[in-house]
């Protein structure tokens, strides 16, 4: 079984700085993609960034450029998401996923963590 526990959210002010931390357990962690999704009350869930297993793939959304950085240590199997220049429209539910197929869309995201509220107040 696998488990990922997110960490770090809380209720800032636009333009501060926020750092999500996604710690994963159980079955292997080789190859695997990982990713952090969010969703804004009302909205669909989108993804935010994503992560090959080596860290040579990395994606942004176009409303993060710039702004959010991904990372991950293999071998303490925990991945993070630098957030900087946080705006009111980054509030949202933000979830780390993982996709045990490795790296492909991000509609084949197969465990994913409980979420963590980010709030930022303008």
């Amino acid at each position: 079984q696998v488990q990922l526990v997110e960490s770090g959210g809380g209720l800032v002010q636009a333009g501060d700085s926020l750092r999500l931390s996604c710690a994963a357990s159980g079955r292997i962690f080789s190859g695997w993609a990982m990713a952090w999704f969010r969703q804004a009350p009302g909205k669909e869930r989108d993804v935010v960034a994503a992560i090959s297993f080596t860290g040579g793939r990395v994606y942004y959304a176009d409303s993060v450029k710039g702004r959010f950085t991904i990372s991950r240590d293999n071998a303490k199997r925990t991945v993070t998401l630098q957030m900087n220049s946080l705006k009111s429209e980054d509030t949202a539910v933000y979830y780390c996923a993982a996709d045990s197929s490795g790296w492909g869309s991000f509609n084949d995201y197969d465990y994913w963590g409980q979420g963590t509220q980010v709030t930022v107040s303008s």
